[in-house]
């Protein structure tokens, strides 16, 4: 393809590219990696705003998570993870976070 490409054009070379050059698994890891990516720039710009969080700034950050989540969900689906295994480690993360937060118990 030749590089004047732009837009829409360009992304559906990359998703061809993407579908063409990689199998699922390889997929599922870069587009999951992706998709968290996003997320932390999401969460930085509400950080940026400071005590005012615009609705649209929350918008992108639901959208984000959703992302996300979906991405955590295919995993699921494809065998990568298991919910009881996923589920314990809700849990651990939440002691972790009792311990050094104030975001779980107290």
């Amino acid at each position: 393809m030749k590089l004047w490409l732009s837009g829409i054009k360009q992304t559906l070379v990359s998703a061809n590219w993407m579908n063409d050059n990689l199998d699922k698994q390889q997929q599922l890891m870069v587009i999951t990696m992706e998709e968290c990516a996003e997320l932390q720039v999401a969460c930085s710009k509400i950080l940026r705003q400071g005590t005012k969080v615009t609705e649209e700034k929350l918008k992108e950050l639901t959208e984000e998570l959703g992302d996300v989540y979906c991405m955590i969900q295919l995993m699921h689906e494809h065998g990568f993870v298991e919910s009881k295994d996923l589920n314990e480690r809700v849990q651990v993360k939440k002691q972790k976070l009792e311990k050094w937060s104030d975001l779980v118990g107290r």
